[in-house]
Formats: structure tokens, C-alpha cells, sequence
């Protein structure tokens, strides 16, 4: 079990059920004391459950049992009020704005092992544990392409899906903005079934082009362009299926 500093945010109100749903953040801010001191203002009216320094010191501000204001506004698979759903963990990166960096080790062990204890206390699927720029494609980027979401499935935690190359090559050619058609519609369906806010649709519109680069960012971050080529669709289509299989498993057990 990790050990956590207590530094409370009153920034917080009632959940009306248990939380089912890990959202990622980046702190975005120069230094992690001005992170930790917005984030418990009660001016500021944002929080998180926890902050990971890049030390691997977890902060703990909110109890997971208290809903924190982490989220904004935002969806996924169909949950409209990300915060009620959630627990939140703010990771110190200063993130595009101040100079976007790669996670410590120790820092990313720190997170691993957060989650690790997070799951044992409440049934949060895989599927569930997501970034904030998952939730809210048009408006956020954390907790970005270079947070290691492989490593964090690889140790037990999320979904990843590393498409065969014959996959990708059968996809045939790419999807981009202005394109509509029934690729469109298999592209927007799917990306909503997988948990995204976009509708289903045949218009490669700015919105879906926001979507694909949420969705590469987390699970294709090489190339973040918002265009849909085969290494994209081949891993969405993968990780529908292991979404599948997750909720499968999960009623039988």
C-alpha cells in the first residue's frame, strides 16, 4: 500500500454513488506548490483525490468517498458528470503550456501503485480509467502523449492494443477531415462505443477531429494529427474488442 501526506482541499461535495471511473490529469502549472495550492483554494473551486509529485510523493486532498472537482465538463461512455462518477489524480508535469516533460520513474511507480490501491477498495474497469483529454477532447490535452499509458496496462491498469502490421495494411487508406462516407460512420461509431462523447455520424467534422487526436494521444501517441489513418483504426478496433471481453468478463464474474 502507498503512504500518503494529507494536505486537505475543501473543494469537494457528496457523490450520489460509488466511484467507477480513474481520470489522469496533468497539474499544468511551474511548480507543484502552485498546483497544490490552487487545487486547495476554495476560490479556485477545482480539486483532485490526489496529486503524484515527480518525487513520488502522493498528496492526498479529497477522500475518495467525497466528490472532487476535477473533471469539468466533459463525457464519457455515456457519463455526463465525469466528477460524480470519478476519482481524480493530478499528476505534477507543467504540461504544454510551461514545458511539457517526460514522467520520473519514481513518479509513474508512485501512480502505478495508486492505482493499484485505488481498485482494490472499488470495481473500476479497465475500460474506465481514462485521461482528462479523453473526457473533453475540444478542450484539454493531459495528461498527454507522453504519459506511458503501456507501461500503466502492462502493469494490470487500462487498456492498450498493438495492432499486427497486416491489420493495419488491410485498413486500406486513410480518413481525414472533410472525408464522409461509410468509413466515417465506422469510425465515429466506434470511437463512441469505446467511450468517446462524438456521436455516430458519416462527417469527418472538426469534432471527430478532435476525438482521433484524444484517442492518439492516449493510445497512439507516435503521431497525433487527428487524421485516421490504418495504425488508428486497427487499434481502436482492438480495443473495442478487449473493452468487449473486459465487460463479458465482468457479468460472469
Amino acid at each position: 500500500m502507498p503512504s500518503f501526506i494529507d494536505a486537505p482541499s475543501p473543494n469537494f461535495n457528496a457523490r450520489r454513488g460509488p466511484p467507477d471511473m480513474l481520470v489522469l490529469h496533468y497539474t499544468g502549472m511551474k511548480t507543484a506548490d502552485e498546483a497544490v495550492a490552487r487545487l486547495r483554494d476554495p476560490a479556485a473551486e477545482v480539486s483532485a483525490h490526489y496529486v503524484v509529485n515527480e518525487n513520488g510523493v502522493i498528496l492526498r486532498l479529497v477522500p475518495e468517498e467525497r466528490r472532487a472537482w476535477h473533471a469539468g465538463r466533459g463525457a464519457w461512455q455515456g457519463q455526463t458528470d465525469i466528477n460524480a462518477a470519478s476519482i481524480g489524480i493530478e499528476i505534477v508535469n507543467p504540461g504544454h503550456e510551461f514545458g511539457y516533460r517526460a514522467f520520473p520513474e519514481v513518479q509513474i511507480a508512485a501512480v502505478i501503485a495508486l492505482i493499484a490501491d485505488i481498485r482494490a477498495r472499488w470495481t473500476i474497469p479497465d475500460a474506465r480509467i481514462v485521461g482528462h483529454s479523453d473526457t473533453a477532447p475540444d478542450r484539454k490535452q493531459d495528461p498527454g502523449e507522453l504519459f506511458p499509458w503501456k507501461r500503466l496496462a502492462e502493469a494490470g491498469h487500462g487498456l492498450w492494443f498493438d495492432p499486427a502490421p497486416e491489420r493495419v495494411a488491410a485498413l486500406g487508406a486513410d480518413l481525414s477531415p472533410g472525408d464522409e462516407g461509410l468509413g466515417v460512420i465506422v469510425l465515429r461509431s466506434g470511437l463512441h462505443r469505446l467511450g468517446y462523447g462524438l456521436k455516430p455520424g458519416g462527417e469527418y467534422d472538426d469534432e471527430t477531429r478532435l476525438t482521433v487526436e484524444a484517442f492518439q494521444r492516449h493510445w497512439r501517441p507516435d503521431r497525433i494529427d487527428g487524421v485516421a489513418d490504418g495504425e488508428t483504426r486497427a487499434r481502436l478496433v482492438g480495443l473495442l474488442q478487449l473493452a468487449s471481453v473486459e465487460s463479458v468478463t465482468g457479468v460472469l464474474d
